[in-house]
């Protein structure tokens, strides 16, 4: 079986890459969506994805910063 790239696992590729940098990055501080955009390399995937992340409850958005829910950071425990 290959490995066949999908729009839907593009999206699922961009929110862990995101989540990653705010819950495992070693300073634990609010990124700012133009850092985030910087880290990535493409602003488009990431305000989709930082838009997909609040919906589903994993971040929070305020005055152009980001941080993860408390949700956020009890699921990433579990899965370690």
């Amino acid at each position: 079986m290959h490995d066949e790239r999908t729009p839907a696992g593009d999206d699922d590729r961009a929110d862990a890459a995101i989540l990653d940098l705010l819950l495992y990055d070693d300073h634990r501080h609010p990124w700012a969506d133009e850092e985030i955009a910087r880290d990535i390399g493409d602003r488009l995937t990431v305000t989709d994805a930082l838009s997909r992340l609040e919906r589903t409850g994993l971040i929070h958005r305020r005055d152009g910063f980001v941080f993860p829910t408390r949700a956020a950071h009890r699921a990433s425990k579990l899965m370690r």
